[in-house]
């Protein structure tokens, strides 16, 4: 059924626009800086579900917008030896050249099972923790992409959504585009009922 939503959906490639920041605030800024005038290293570290994918990727298409050579690496950790000494070259040719450079793991730096040179390099940069988002984070994010949308939603439609999909912001987003969509083509308002029908109408497709 999720799947299904996800097909009719898909959520909207990321963006450090569209980043729910939570209490991760530092981390847009610190990015942001790397694209114009600031430190040009971020290492990001965090559990699943706190964004570092998004923002790598958000951070990459910004940059190839901007002109500027940037490079990510998502999941430092697991980097093979070979891939290491690829990464710690990588970097200090992108700080000799200008560039900047974003990586990311479940820890930080110097806790990294990695080269130790290459564990002193993604540590020269600004190193900041990701928190996962609150439900009230992404209750509130919701509600400001589907206000962006022209979208009014009520607090018990948006309990749902967070209850009965996937967690990941992705997910939520895409389930309340696609809802939107069956809204219109129903030309019916946005409620609690109308998404169980929805799903019940997905349900009985997928079956």
């Amino acid at each position: 059924m999720q799947q299904l939503l996800l097909e009719l959906a898909p959520p909207p490639p990321p963006t450090l626009d569209n980043f729910s920041p939570g209490k991760n605030g530092a981390a847009l800024k610190a990015l942001s800086g790397a694209l114009e005038d600031g430190e040009r290293c971020v290492f990001l570290w965090g559990p699943g579900g706190s964004g570092k994918t998004h923002l790598l990727r958000a951070f990459s298409a910004a940059g190839a917008a901007a002109g500027l050579e940037v490079a990510t690496a998502d999941d430092a950790d697991r980097l093979g030896e070979a891939a290491q000494v690829a990464l710690f070259d990588q970097c200090n040719r992108l700080r000799a050249s200008g560039g900047a450079f974003a990586a990311s793991a479940g820890a930080p730096p110097a806790q990294l099972a990695l080269r130790p040179d290459l564990r002193s390099r993604l540590a020269s940069g600004i190193v900041l923790q990701l928190r996962p988002l609150s439900d009230a984070d992404k209750a509130a994010a919701l509600h400001a992409h589907a206000a962006a949308r022209g979208i009014a939603l009520d607090a018990e439609l948006i309990r749902y959504l967070l209850t009965h999909f996937d967690r990941d912001m992705g997910t939520q987003i895409a389930a309340l585009d696609a809802l939107d969509r069956y809204s219109l083509q129903r030309k019916r308002p946005i409620t609690l009922p109308l998404l169980k029908e929805a799903l019940g109408l997905l349900d009985a497709a997928k079956r």
